[in-house]
């Protein structure tokens, strides 16, 4: 594979700025990008965001229609690094942990489990019943990572644009890409212990 390349699903669920920042990123990264978009995730997009379709588009490298099942991302042949779905409905994922495909944004995901490629889930659902929880644990079973996108609070964000970019950049850590602009945790500050406390103490004395 000359250059890389990653394909992006975007199902309906809330959270289209994930879609929207792993493009950003990933051309940055110089990686190739294939998007499919289901028809949920156009209203999502026009109800979450002021992109036009044609302007998301724009962001990837090359677009198919859902319906276009003959894509080349529908064939194992096609060669990438995996497929990121962002977000992931519960209705995907489902669809996903089964292998009934039904539409190019699901046989493209199914084609990269079976290839043994690298596939990302960033599910968006709360509360969850144990259908969803169930479909969680077969999705992972048949080889893909479950990651649903939770705030990393400890990194302090001061916007939402830095708490989703840090989701999505641990989302794509998961496929070996170094996202420059993910921090990386370097561990807590040593705490002064009881101990040591008592020993300067006594040094003072």
């Amino acid at each position: 594979m000359h250059k890389r390349r990653i394909v992006v699903g975007v199902s309906g669920a809330t959270g289209f700025i994930y879609a929207v920042k792993a493009l950003e990123l990933l051309r940055e990264l110089e990686i190739e990008t294939h998007l499919v978009v289901s028809d949920a995730a156009e209203r999502t997009r026009a109800h979450e965001t002021d992109l036009s379709a044609e302007a998301f588009g724009a962001m990837a490298d090359v677009v198919y229609p859902i319906e276009d099942i003959g894509a080349a991302i529908a064939s194992g042949s096609f060669q990438n690094l995996g497929m990121l779905i962002a977000p992931c409905s519960m209705r995907t994922l489902a669809v996903v942990a089964s292998g009934a495909t039904d539409n190019l944004l699901t046989r493209a995901a199914d084609v990269a489990l079976k290839e043994r490629r690298r596939v990302v889930l960033m599910a968006r659902e709360t509360p969850l019943h144990l259908g969803h929880l169930r479909n969680m644990v077969a999705a992972t079973e048949i080889g893909a990572i479950v990651y649903p996108p939770v705030p990393a609070l400890y990194q302090l964000p001061q916007s939402i644009d830095a708490m989703v970019t840090h989701s999505v950049a641990r989302a794509l850590d998961l496929f070996g890409l170094d996202v420059k602009a993910l921090p990386r945790w370097a561990g807590s500050p040593q705490q002064e212990t009881t101990e040591t406390k008592t020993a300067e103490n006594r040094g003072l004395q």
